[in-house]
């Protein structure tokens, strides 16, 4: 009898083995993206968008297969990890490092903040995983030194693109507004104010205004400048300030979570009425919601927005991801989550193109690529990645924010530059400038 049920359990035991082989590498292959995204913290509302946008991206692409992989002669699906860095510096430590040594990420995408990124790129560059960073515009990012950032690649302006292109936009179009309405002399210049986040983000837009104004020899005067720490929300004392120093507009480098509270309190508490600039990682639907009026006739810079189409070859294809995220998420993306999905795409291309997962030849795949873009307008229409640098270049555009009687909320229009623009910036009744002389 013992030898019967031996037998059995030795039966047993190769059929169960049998089955295992066959199905162990089904749950093996898969190419694994960990998602760098503020899941919590001051910078939440952006992380969620990173994170639904990387999910719609991945589930597209699973839905066609997957990624074929060549070594593998098989389409194989990308599992996303999420790496929530908690909006702060030890936050991205952490996820970064458990995705790398637990998880054993292909490649990360994601990245918001600056400092949080700046904090982690040491593992990164430790473990030589390929990053491709759609977030933490200063340039510092890939440009750095004290570190191998060859394994970095930036997918999002840096400060000192999109920091130029504002400057330029102000010179060009808002300072001219004023001196019509108020009949100023051509030669006045400009008053800007600077409200920045004390991070690499917003000193480096710091300086790039200054650097533009040096290098395009504007008649633009910086007629003050304070800084705040990220995840404030208090921003009374500052404009408080701000408004003595009578500026013609007033450029703040801030997250969605900080400029909201910060143009109500300049317009209901303050009394600062003048014309306020924003980032592009604000062009997210929590913002236009969040302003109400107090945000209208207000400027964003940006790539991508969730109300405003620019016209071009990617208009259907912008318009589709959008209805498509609404249809999965129930809300609009934002600008961020845009760049995010992108990021997942360029990841799968990039192993496609390599042909296997093995982290330097990817690397060296996107070092290489060239592809066409996709939901934001690039430079020349490709995606690339500059040869010093890594870095991409986008065709930015600016949006003046109006009031939609049918929505109730703020939307934008596209009024700079030329090849894009929808209607005329406008100044509004209520703005009151600085004075006529210096």
């Amino acid at each position: 009898m013992k030898y019967s049920y031996l037998y059995v359990g030795l039966l047993l035991a190769l059929v169960l083995c049998a089955a295992c082989t066959e199905q162990q590498p089904l749950s093996q292959e898969t190419v694994k993206i960990g998602v760098v995204a503020s899941m919590t913290g001051p910078a939440s509302t952006t992380g969620k968008d990173i994170w639904q946008s990387a999910v719609l991206a991945a589930d597209e692409i699973n839905s066609r297969g997957g990624v074929f992989v060549k070594d593998q002669n098989a389409k194989i699906p990308i599992t996303l990890i999420q790496g929530d860095d908690e909006s702060t510096r030890e936050g991205g430590q952490k996820a970064v490092s458990r995705m790398i040594t637990q998880d054993k990420v292909d490649i990360l995408v994601g990245g918001f903040s600056s400092a949080v990124v700046s904090a982690h790129q040491s593992i990164v560059a430790e473990h030589g995983v390929p990053y491709i960073i759609t977030g933490a515009s200063t340039p510092t990012i890939t440009q750095r030194t004290d570190i191998d950032t060859g394994t970095m690649f930036h997918y999002c302006p840096t400060t000192d693109d999109y920091g130029e292109q504002t400057t330029l936009f102000v010179d060009d179009v808002i300072r001219d507004a004023i001196n019509v309405r108020f009949g100023y002399s051509d030669s006045r210049p400009l008053r800007l104010a600077l409200l920045v986040q004390d991070s690499p983000y917003g000193k480096g837009v710091q300086k790039a205004v200054k650097d533009t104004i040096v290098k395009r020899n504007l008649n633009i005067v910086i007629v003050a400048e304070e800084t705040f720490k990220m995840g404030e929300t208090d921003f009374r004392t500052a404009l408080t300030s701000i408004k003595a120093a009578q500026p013609d507009v007033v450029y703040p480098a801030a997250f969605l979570n900080e400029q909201i509270p910060m143009v109500t309190q300049a317009r209901r508490d303050v009394g600062l009425n003048t014309i306020f600039l924003a980032v592009e990682c604000n062009d997210d639907p929590d913002y236009y919601e969040g302003l109400g009026r107090y945000g209208e006739y207000s400027i964003i810079e940006t790539r991508f927005s969730p109300y405003a189409i620019p016209r071009g070859d990617i208009a259907d294809d912008m318009a589709a991801f959008r209805e498509n995220f609404q249809k999965r998420w129930g809300s609009y993306p934002g600008m961020m989550g845009a760049s995010t999905y992108e990021g997942v795409y360029i990841a799968a291309r990039a192993v496609e193109e390599a042909g296997t997962r093995e982290k330097e030849k990817v690397n060296a795949a996107l070092d290489a690529l060239s592809m066409p873009q996709m939901i934001e307008a690039m430079k020349g229409g490709v995606i690339t990645f500059t040869d010093d640098f890594r870095e991409a270049k986008f065709d930015l555009y600016m949006e003046q924010l109006i009031w939609n009687e049918t929505s109730q909320e703020l939307r934008p229009v596209i009024v700079w530059p030329d090849h894009m623009k929808e209607a005329d910036f406008v100044l509004p009744a209520w703005y009151v400038p600085g004075p006529a002389l210096p």
